[in-house]
């Protein structure tokens, strides 16, 4: 270790709480619920093609969102560049230009280099796919003029401090703490173009990883072998949901920086859920151990409530075995359905907001408060987008007016449990 990087304690970096966002209503959710940084992606150059995505308007908007509310949001540009990308990506990076966008995060060294030139003012992030797994590639990247390399998925917590321990003060660190892993070596997959054409490393990714397979005997053709897992099917390329919300001191003594979330296209309910209890995890451990380790049945229940596979803790404790990484099925637990956000409350009180799932008069739903509590609230009364009183909401999308027992607030999330 260089003694002249002037070390400091870990334990008093600045932890940031980096939440995606895949569209400007999810984006105000992560911010309103806690998010210290947001990322997003462009309508080009990331590697999550399906989600909504953010035109260089919608940008701007997301950037006066964060700004005015002291978060800072980051684009990711982090697909491996051919030939015929290069001249696009210029002309976007060009677009980019006075949108005020804090960071980009970019994996090919190609596209950092142009970013370097066209927007020098614009901290540059370097992705995960870079396969960040040493420390001398940190010092690489911090030459060159990167701010801050996101850890390979495939770094224990022990090899990240070795990094933090070695690299310039200067240098952060983003590494995952929770949402679903790609199987592959840092997210670098050709399964998705061998099998469909469409390049995962360019934001295509059709998740044939999480497809059923059988094997197949050259003489037999037309029998189907399994490949014995359980009794309801293999999956055995699949990765379980990373969560770490129970590993918050460990995460930071290691020196991670930005505690990273995966999920670009992840729902409004998903995304306040797992921000909401991830920003009371680290806010109980900065007031103190003690006060965090209380709240861990907390943690547990809250993060149990978003939709998730199975959870796993990845690599960070050493390398997994094949019960705790791969998980035995591909179905989502859901026990909670998402309502909808507040938009606006009228002079008499009632709740104005888009409906995505049904809901009936007399139901009790639950509001997720910005402070890390939960409020019940009974239905009262139902207007419907016609200007009808009605005793059930069915259609998704429909404008509704709803009368509470009870006060809430605009921004809030309203989602309503499994036991209906």
């Amino acid at each position: 270790m260089d003694d002249s990087m002037n070390k400091t304690d870990n334990k008093k970096r600045k932890t940031e709480l980096l939440i995606p966002a895949g569209s400007l209503e999810v984006l105000k959710v992560a911010v309103d619920y806690g998010a210290d940084a947001v990322y997003i992606g462009g309508e080009r150059f990331g590697l999550r093609a399906k989600a909504h995505n953010f035109s260089i308007e919608d940008m701007k908007n997301a950037v006066a969102y964060c700004h005015e509310r002291n978060v800072k949001l980051y684009v990711t540009a982090n697909i491996f560049a051919h030939n015929d990308d290069l001249s696009g990506i210029r002309e976007y990076f060009e677009q980019l230009k006075g949108v005020g966008i804090d960071a980009l995060i970019i994996s090919d060294p190609a596209v950092f280099m142009m970013a370097k030139e066209i927007l020098p003012e614009v901290e540059r992030h370097v992705s995960t796919q870079a396969n960040n797994t040493n420390y001398g590639i940190y010092k690489f990247w911090h030459d060159l003029g990167a701010s801050r390399v996101v850890s390979a998925r495939e770094l224990s917590l022990l090899e990240i401090k070795e990094i933090r321990d070695n690299i310039p003060d200067d240098m952060e660190i983003e590494s995952f703490i929770h949402g679903a892993m790609c199987i592959s070596y840092s997210g670098r997959c050709l399964l998705s173009n061998f099998l469909t054409g469409r390049d995962a490393n360019q934001g295509a990714c059709t998740h044939p990883c999480r497809w059923k397979y059988s094997v197949v005997e050259e003489q037999r053709p037309g029998e189907y072998f399994p490949v014995e897992e359980d009794d309801r099917g293999t999956y055995i390329f699949n990765s379980k949901d990373l969560n770490m919300v129970e590993h918050i001191p460990e995460l930071i003594d290691a020196g991670i920086d930005s505690f990273k979330v995966e999920g670009r296209m992840k729902t409004a309910l998903y995304v306040a859920a797992v921000t909401r209890t991830y920003r009371k995890a680290i806010d109980d451990y900065n007031k103190g151990i003690d006060v965090y380790r209380d709240n861990l049945d907390y943690y547990r229940e809250e993060i149990g409530k978003c939709t998730y596979r199975q959870f796993t803790t990845g690599f960070y404790f050493g390398k997994p075995d094949s019960n705790s990484q791969v998980y035995d099925n591909n179905e989502y637990v859901k026990d909670y359905t998402y309502i909808g956000t507040v938009s606006e409350v009228d002079e008499e009180g009632r709740a104005h907001f888009i409906q995505r799932n049904k809901f009936s008069v007399g139901e009790v739903i639950e509001a997720m408060m910005f402070d890390g509590s939960n409020k019940n609230l009974v239905v009262k009364d139902i207007i419907g987008g016609e200007g009808e009183h009605v005793s059930s909401a069915p259609h998704p999308k429909e404008p509704l007016i709803v009368t509470f027992d009870d006060e809430v607030d605009k921004g809030i999330i309203l989602r309503r449990g499994g036991t209906h």
